[in-house]
């Protein structure tokens, strides 16, 4: 798939971005001009919306005359995406120099008369943000990176995305007729002060039935302008008028609150609205050449180079997302600062991070490249704003490639007391994705001997349903390991969907000689333990296993799991015709996706556990035999993939707006159509630069003046924000219910011949122990 949609990779060393200024006036255009509301300069004349947008004559929708319009959400079938130029976005793969001396003297070098450079050159970026730390009113106070995505190309996004939805919303609702005027002014004198004059321009007006409208792409109002509403609509001449406000996403709580104080404020009710809203969800998508200055990622990609990776809108906006809390509330308050006109849309602070999952990769053609989506679940910006979205993408990445490199047999962890010689493999300990399955394996042991708490309903209740020995509860060693349900796939538009990827808990009695504090509580024979183990599977195991589904603890790994499915896939794939990652696949060599965070020893988290199964982790006090006992207590397996490809009639009836949601991600996050909490990011691994490398000589000539570069209706360049699929597969006859073979055995692991010495206490183990309290003798 080639996209005009990219999202470059940051410079590997600041050296390239020097060299690449030698060609200036690669990618030179013009700067588009932008909606300029309630400007001081006299109004233009509003213009017939039909002639202003050149819309084609047509019946209006079914139901609905052209002076209607919807009150509620635009429904679900008729999502769609548009499209809008940004030519600033090819520069996002700018950066300063490190070094301060350097810095300094690239600095005077490139000046801060960005006028004198043309729109598209990179010393115009350079020299626009000198000019706003030497000169500006309101000095940036971030990063030049975050300056360059949120203000200097987000300023030219913020216009052409008003435009162009503006334009979309017209024509989408037939607004045409001599009725509808578009860009019609207001002026009435002030209520306040009668010196004074109320200026309001609304993007469309019927005066036939009385009604401005107010489009915004985003999801969130325009706290200037409301004010101006109530006085326009509380004015006499204006009493029978309404007001409408058409936003293409989501509405955010505070425009809500906002909206309703104002349909109150000039009368409205809840029966008989004068401010109302209406949702024309649609995703604007945007427009730009690759080039040299450009970001290109290693994420998902085989064979990543210079000028050349992964691309798209979820890597835009995972690279924009903040690296820690205290970063994304900066963040999210310099958002307020611009998008004071409501003309911006949700960015990566409306983003749960800790939710990102991989559910979809395409079909992996040899030097085409390969679409893939995230998903992940939305979150408040303005109380709870997301962060940390790097470092999710990478290991989604990271486990992708790694579940690639490495043959089935070795994924597994296995933490038993009797041995630390079988921990995992060991070129699996030195990736993120053992990593995770180790802690996830000793952090299901905690939980698990946590769900089992006295003090709670569910632990009195499984202590009191335990076979008893002379009156006191009895329990024998256990032996607990996560393995994958079935996945729930779906092979369609030439890739995989991931819909659901649950993960089991398995339970079963073991032994171990390593000794745990106390003494032995009892001695279960057979039936005893076989007994005590329907409590456990009855009780404790469905609670913990909703945990590792669910719980936040358990993200990473639910996170790698997603991506083993999809490696799965790959490798399948792969088998049949080679890949771009056919050289990867089976190579065993993981030096490329290493762990990445700080230091990390499989054996520390070995030692942890045997320090917990000798002297114990929790104490449960349990009343038996007019005495009160203290018990003192103290892996996961990925090796097999097994996945079911549902049919293709449960796939349109149950996600029948995913392959459309699927695409637009690609390009721009965008809502999720079958669940209004959650988000879709995607992205191809095939962006590439269409300028070529650029000519080493790291010190550019300045070009003379010239008064032309900046077009006479470009707004102020960044010191201060601009206002304003395929059908579904038929069954198979021979596979009608569509199931796939299981990607590993169903044989259980520790029973798997020439691995069982290694695996067959994987996740050993519970050892119960009692220690008489004198002080609670009866």
């Amino acid at each position: 798939m080639s996209l005009e949609i990219p999202v470059r990779r940051r410079s590997r060393m600041w050296g390239r971005i020097a060299v690449a200024l030698a060609c200036a006036g690669v990618l030179t255009s013009g700067l588009p001009g932008g909606l300029q509301h309630d400007a001081d300069a006299a109004p233009k004349p509003p213009q017939r919306c039909d002639q202003k947008y050149k819309i084609p004559k047509r019946p209006p929708p079914p139901g609905q005359s052209p002076e209607e319009l919807p009150y509620d959400v635009r429904p679900e079938t008729d999502w769609d995406e548009y499209d809008f130029d940004n030519d600033r976005k090819a520069m996002d793969g700018l950066t300063l120099p490190t070094d301060p001396k350097e810095r300094e003297e690239f600095q005077k070098r490139i000046g801060t008369d960005y006028k004198k450079y043309p729109e598209g050159d990179p010393r115009r970026v350079f020299s626009t943000f000198f000019n706003n730390q030497e000169n500006g009113k309101q000095k940036w106070t971030g990063t030049f990176e975050e300056w360059l995505n949120e203000q200097y190309i987000e300023n030219q996004a913020r216009n052409q995305r008003g435009l162009k939805y503006e334009a979309k919303v017209v024509k989408d609702l037939q607004l045409g007729g001599p009725d509808w005027l578009c860009q019609y002014t207001v002026e009435i004198p002030d209520p306040d002060d009668p010196k004074k004059t109320i200026k309001r321009t609304y993007d469309a007006y019927n005066k036939r039935t009385k009604e401005f409208l107010e489009f915004k792409s985003g999801g969130e109002h325009d706290g200037g302008q409301t004010p101006k509403d109530r006085k326009i609509l509380n004015h006499q001449d204006f009493k029978e008028h309404k007001l409408r406000y058409v936003f293409g996403q989501e509405q955010k709580k505070n425009t809500r609150t906002a909206l309703g104080n104002l349909n109150r404020a000039v009368g409205g009710t809840d029966a008989g609205r004068r401010v109302s809203t209406y949702e024309h969800r649609s995703t604007a998508a945007p427009r730009w050449r690759q080039s040299v200055y450009s970001k290109y990622d290693t994420w998902m990609n085989a064979t990543p180079k210079p000028n050349q990776g992964s691309t798209g809108g979820g890597n835009d906006v995972v690279n924009r997302s903040a690296p820690n809390p205290e970063d994304a509330r900066k963040q999210m308050e310099r958002a307020r600062q611009l998008n004071r006109g409501g003309t911006g849309v949700r960015g990566p602070g409306g983003v749960d991070f800790s939710t990102l999952e991989l559910r979809y990769v395409g079909k992996p053609v040899k030097g085409k490249g390969l679409d893939y989506s995230f998903s992940a679940r939305k979150t408040d910006e303005d109380t709870n704003p997301g962060w940390g979205g790097k470092e999710k993408a990478q290991l989604v990445s990271d486990s992708f490639l790694t579940w690639l490199a490495l043959t089935p047999e070795k994924f597994w962890v296995n933490l038993n007391p009797d041995q630390p010689d079988k921990i995992m493999d060991s070129a699996f300990g030195r990736t993120d994705a053992g990593r995770i399955l180790l802690e996830a394996d000793l952090r299901m042991k905690h939980d698990f001997y946590e769900a089992m708490d006295p003090k709670t309903d569910l632990g009195k209740r499984f202590w009191e349903s335990l076979p008893k020995q002379n009156g006191m509860p009895c329990l024998h060693g256990i032996r607990n390991w996560i393995e994958p349900k079935p996945a729930q796939v779906r092979e369609q538009d030439g890739g995989i969907y991931i819909l659901d990827a649950p993960l089991k808990l398995n339970s079963t009695p073991q032994q171990t000689d390593t000794g745990g504090p106390g003494e032995p509580i009892c001695n279960p024979s057979d039936a005893e333990a076989r007994a005590a183990q329907v409590v456990v599977d009855r009780m404790i195991v469905p609670e913990v296993e909703k945990e590792i589904n669910t719980a936040p603890q358990y993200a990473d790994l639910r996170r790698v799991y997603t991506s083993r499915v999809a490696a799965e896939w790959i490798r399948q794939q792969d088998a049949k015709n080679p890949t771009d990652y056919h050289k990867i696949i089976n190579s065993d060599d993981v030096s490329k996706w290493p762990i990445r965070g700080a230091k990390w020893d499989k054996n520390d988290v070995y030692r942890k556990y045997v320090k917990i199964f000798k002297e114990g982790e929790f104490r449960y006090e349990i009343p038996a035999r007019g005495t009160v006992y203290t018990y003192i207590v103290g892996g996961v397996d990925l090796s097999k993939a097994p996945k079911r490809n549902i049919t293709s009639q449960r796939f349109v009836a149950e996600h029948r707006h995913l392959p459309r949601t699927k695409d637009t991600s690609v390009k721009a996050m965008t809502d999720d159509a079958e669940s209004k909490d959650t988000l879709y990011l995607g992205g191809n691994t095939s962006g590439k630069s269409t300028g070529g490398d650029p000519t080493p000589d790291p010190t550019p000539s300045d070009p003379e003046p010239t008064d032309s570069t900046t077009p006479s209706h470009s707004p102020d360049p960044g010191n201060s924000p601009s206002p304003g699929g395929e059908p579904s597969k038929p069954v198979d006859p021979k596979d009608p219910d569509g199931d796939l073979a299981h990607t590993g055995s169903d044989t259980p692991i520790g029973l798997i011949a020439g691995i069982a010495a290694a695996l067959a206490a994987a996740g050993a183990a519970l050892v119960w122990w009692k220690r008489r309290r004198d002080a609670a003798q009866t």
